[in-house]
């Protein structure tokens, strides 16, 4: 039996057993025109934030459903909450590291303008590549399943990425000449790990500078140099193994 697709609702938290709501808009249409879901199917709405309604087509109209909640079930945040700075890649490598950071289970994505970032966001280009972040790791969410969606938050400096890092209970550097392995590291259990994954050209020292500076500390993650587009998400898995959130 396949699984049930997962569709954006954002009335999800107010959802009731036993309700009938309506699916519309471009996820209606999507669910309706492209995937041709038809009465008696099974569908759930997610909101991103925490509830998912497992819900039966009762009506199939021409571009839009008509859904029967069976259920709604309620997912505590987990903890501790990830967040991965992400320096600003080449092409569409941010998105696939965007991607695949939300289906291991990342919290939070922040792009970063390192010094040494080939990519740089202005204007209205800025403005696309970060919407097309944002769209990536909410379909990448809906894939996988999440009742949690990652932020995806706005272009951040290396000062406002120090910022993050002061305020984090454990705060990480992946850099490749640190000595400490990442895979040895004691993972907090509550609060939240900022994670920073730098560029292509590398973090710069003065960088590396701030982010001590801030409370940081670099872990190298083994023998060999990841690009930054899967160093993200090679990371992240070791944060939230030995985070206990995969026990």
């Amino acid at each position: 039996m396949s699984t049930a697709p997962v569709f954006f609702w954002q009335d999800t938290e107010t959802a009731d057993r036993g309700a009938r709501v309506r699916l519309d808009g471009a996820e209606g249409r999507h669910a309706a025109l492209v995937r041709r879901l038809t009465a008696g199917e099974r569908v759930d709405l997610a909101g991103g934030q925490g509830v998912v309604a497992e819900c039966v087509v009762a009506v199939a109209h021409k571009d839009w459903l008509e859904l029967d909640v069976r259920d709604v079930v309620r997912t505590p945040a987990p903890e501790p909450r990830v967040t991965v700075v992400q320096a600003l890649p080449k092409g569409d490598r941010g998105e696939t590291a965007v991607e695949t950071m939300t289906e291991i289970g990342v919290d939070a994505v922040v792009p970063w303008a390192a010094s040494r970032s080939i990519v740089q966001w202005k204007g209205e280009r800025g403005e696309k590549a970060l919407n097309k972040w944002r769209a990536t790791a909410r379909e990448a969410a809906k894939q996988s399943r999440r009742a949690w969606w990652p932020t995806v938050r706005s272009l951040h400096s290396t000062a406002e990425v120090a910022e993050l890092l002061a305020g984090a209970d454990q705060a990480l550097v992946l850099h490749e000449d640190a000595e400490t392995p990442l895979a040895g590291l004691d993972v907090v259990r509550q609060g939240s790990v900022v994670l920073v994954i730098g560029p292509e050209g590398s973090i710069s020292p003065q960088e590396l500078a701030a982010f001590e500076a801030a409370g940081a500390r670099a872990y190298k993650m083994g023998p060999t140099v990841l690009r930054t587009s899967t160093a993200g998400t090679a990371a992240a898995t070791v944060v939230l193994a030995k985070s206990g959130r995969w026990g």
